[in-house]
């Protein structure tokens, strides 16, 4: 019998799920999924915005969106419009009832267990479809669907349930990696423009006194060729915050971490050619662009509400 059996809310972030339905059975073959379930949580933030794993008899379908992940499990033979179109309810209900702020800054698991009342109506509806079908419109979806299908997530990319390496996961060994071209970053917030604007600021200001110095080195005035060096590595190390800021990579934030150090050891270097104020700028903005890289997070397509 084609049905929905479960649904959760995670957020993507790092896989904290936030209500969920309650009520898994308990055979094999749920279990199995329930393991997958929080293999994907650890993986969403490396993942496109729609997904789909087959697992058997079952299939796991999520989209992600604004920072939170809606996922669901059914068996193989429920339709896929049906499942995207239940989870989109989903997605669009949360947002509108939960804001941002109180997703990003949640501690506990299943803090908003009570929209699990939500999922149980909506699940009980899309499991009768003879009433579903003449109170919502397929026609969008099924266009969305064949336009832009959801990603297949193989058994190779997810690894073992049980955390030990399956048998075939070796011939697959690479395979499951995926193209930060599917990667989306939450929307640009007005800091995080501002933060760019400064920070290509800080990149020109770099390069500009990189070639005073050469200058100066070829007039034999006494500069160190080092200096020279640590204007172009904080031109560079500038222009890559950039980059991190805009597009989405493997190790994000550790690179960012990695290239605000550089920031601070280049000004470290060039202490006696500027004075406090100029260092306590390029340090402060290079701290600043490194808050905004750390907040601006993978993310998935922004819903198309009428709200």
């Amino acid at each position: 019998m084609s049905m929905i059996l479960s649904a959760s809310v995670i957020r993507v972030r790092d896989g904290l799920p936030l209500s969920a339905s309650t009520d898994y059975e308990q055979s094999t073959g749920m279990q199995e999924c329930r393991k997958y379930f929080k293999m994907l949580s650890r993986k969403l933030a490396q993942l496109p915005d729609r997904c789909t794993l087959k697992t058997g008899h079952y299939n796991i379908n999520f989209i992600s969106s604004l920072g939170v992940s809606y996922m669901m499990l059914c068996t193989d033979s429920y339709p896929n419009v049906l499942a995207f179109s239940f989870l989109d309810e989903l997605q669009k209900e949360f947002i509108t009832t939960y804001n941002m702020m109180k997703t990003n800054t949640a501690v506990r698991p299943y803090c908003f267990i009570e929209f699990d009342n939500f999922i149980q109506r909506t699940k009980q509806r899309y499991n009768n479809p003879r009433s579903l079908s003449t109170k919502i419109n397929l026609s969008d979806m099924q266009t969305e669907i064949k336009l832009r299908p959801p990603y297949q997530i193989s058994m190779c990319e997810l690894g073992s349930a049980n955390g030990v390496t399956s048998a075939f996961s070796v011939d697959c060994k690479g395979a499951g990696k995926i193209s930060s071209a599917h990667q989306r970053l939450e929307p640009a917030t007005l800091s995080g423009i501002v933060g760019f604007i400064l920070s290509l600021l800080c990149g020109a200001l770099n390069l500009i006194r990189g070639f005073h110095a050469i200058e100066s080195l070829l007039q034999s005035d006494g500069d160190d060729f080092n200096y020279i060096i640590a204007f172009f590595l904080g031109t560079a190390a500038c222009l890559y915050q950039c980059y991190l800021l805009v597009y989405y990579t493997g190790w994000r934030n550790v690179k960012s971490f990695l290239t605000f150090g550089l920031i601070c050891l280049c000004n470290m270097y060039l202490y006696e050619l500027r004075n406090l104020w100029q260092l306590f700028f390029h340090v402060t903005v290079g701290a600043f662009v490194t808050l905004q890289i750390w907040l601006r997070q993978a993310q998935g397509k922004a819903p198309d509400y009428d709200v």
